[in-house]
Order: structure tokens, then C-alpha cells, then sequence
């Protein structure tokens, strides 16, 4: 019965997506919930996860990624939140993923949250942070002490990382004093567990 039940929750996603939002009310949790409905994942249920991406994991559009899911759906996710009640205080919500060459390996995903940060500099360190955890599992030789845009070169270069990316939101404290809410988050979709059949990336 027990192997049953773990058979049964065997969820490996198939797909990614990405996206984002920013929400702004007088209560933090309605601002959070105006950030999920800019993002456009306000109807599910949502489960935060860490940094994997999964090998064979699909990376589509918002959109397509959508079209996938249902209200009410139990959704797993990697996200980044920020919120302040400060007037024009800048909020920064990244995620950075890195994606290997090769099929059968897994990738990563990384959060970064941060106060005063452009969207520029938040994206790039929630990128690196990313790449760089690829980079050491992959056995991939670099020199911590060079600037992102250097590594990010060296990375490709070896071959053993095909791309990386970002998605970032940053806003400005609300002038009244009210909260502004920053989210960004990588969204995953699994078949639904049925025994006899796991939730794998389809070939």
C-alpha cells in the first residue's frame, strides 16, 4: 500500500512557464493577491518548490502554459515575492533558470528578492545564481571573482549550458502608503498522477 502511494506521487513536471506581476492595495495579502491575478495564477492553488529544473521539462510561452491548467488545480512553482508599505521604495521579484546542453540533466532555477535593486541588476544576480549552481554540477571551471557577463560567456562556451535567462519584476512603493506587492515565478505543469503511470516528460 505504501509503495502504492509513493508510485502514485511520482510528479515530474512536463512543462514550464513564466511569469509575473506587481499588486497594489491598502492590505498586504490583497496586494499579493492583485500581483497572482497580473501574473495571471490567481484560480490555482499554488505550491511553492526549489531550483530544479527537470530534465526534458518543456519551457512554453504564458499562454500556452495556461491553456494547460484548470481553477482549483493544485499547481507546483518556483517564486519570488517582495512587498513594502513604503512610499516609493523600490521592490525587486526575480527568478533566474539555467538550462543544460544536455537533455538528460536537470537545470536550475533561483529566487532573488531584494530591496533598491533596478530590474537590470536583480535579473542579472538571480541569473548567475542560477548558472552558476548548473556550472559547479556540471564540473564547468570559472573564476568567481569576474563579473556576471564574463561567466555567462565562459558557461556557454563550454558547451554544457545552452541558455539562461531571467524573469523580473521591480515597482515603487505606493505614494499613499498602501503595499505593493512583486512577484515572479516559474510555473510548472504535471499530468495528473494515475497508477501504472507517472507524470514524465513526454518524448
Amino acid at each position: 500500500m505504501v509503495s502504492q502511494f509513493v508510485r502514485l506521487m511520482a510528479i515530474v513536471p512536463r512543462l514550464m512557464f513564466n511569469t509575473k506581476g506587481v499588486g497594489r492595495h491598502k492590505h498586504e495579502l490583497q496586494s499579493f493577491e492583485m500581483a497572482l491575478r497580473d501574473a495571471g495564477i490567481e484560480k490555482f492553488n499554488l505550491v511553492s518548490v526549489s531550483s530544479i529544473l527537470p530534465p526534458g521539462c518543456t519551457i512554453v510561452t504564458r499562454e500556452e502554459g495556461l491553456k494547460e491548467l484548470q481553477p482549483g488545480q493544485v499547481v507546483f512553482l518556483v517564486m519570488s515575492r517582495n512587498s513594502t508599505n513604503e512610499p516609493n521604495r523600490v521592490v525587486a521579484a526575480s527568478i533566474g533558470v539555467a538550462v543544460p546542453a544536455e537533455g538528460s540533466q536537470y537545470g536550475y532555477i533561483s529566487e532573488y528578492h531584494g530591496y533598491g535593486a533596478n530590474a537590470e541588476s536583480a535579473g542579472h544576480l538571480a541569473e548567475d545564481l542560477a548558472a552558476t549552481m548548473l556550472a559547479t554540477t556540471l564540473g564547468i571551471s570559472f573564476d568567481p571573482d569576474k563579473d556576471w557577463d564574463e561567466r555567462a560567456d565562459e558557461y556557454k562556451m563550454s558547451g554544457k549550458i545552452v541558455k539562461s535567462f531571467n524573469v523580473t519584476k521591480t515597482a515603487e512603493g505606493d505614494k499613499s502608503g498602501g503595499y505593493t506587492t512583486v512577484l515572479a515565478a516559474a510555473v510548472f505543469v504535471c499530468d495528473a498522477p494515475v497508477q501504472d503511470s507517472l507524470c514524465e516528460p513526454k518524448q
